[in-house]
């Protein structure tokens, strides 16, 4: 899985931190541990729907969280999400 690296601060002290420090570095990670984290959720519910019958829309679901990603696609998290995609044709 896709883990984001461990920070002394959470979201809400990260962004403070970010304006009071004029440090614009911690707002993208915090972007890409939301989107880490929208992609591990996306998959899952994807799958969930997939075994109910519902490829199409966990296919609408999963298809444009995966394509926001640049980067990691060696990554745990990100083969999987390829892979279920696949099995959607």
């Amino acid at each position: 899985m896709l883990r984001a690296p461990v920070l002394d601060y959470s979201a809400d002290e990260a962004l403070t931190k970010s304006e009071h420090d004029e440090q614009r570095w911690w707002i993208a990670e915090l972007l890409r541990r939301a989107l880490s984290l929208e992609l591990r959720c996306a998959t899952d519910l994807a799958r969930l729907w997939q075994q109910q019958g519902r490829a199409a829309p966990a296919r609408d679901l999963l298809a444009p969280t995966y394509t926001r990603f640049t980067e990691g696609f060696a990554t745990a998290d990100l083969k999987a999400a390829k892979v279920l995609l696949a099995t959607f044709g």
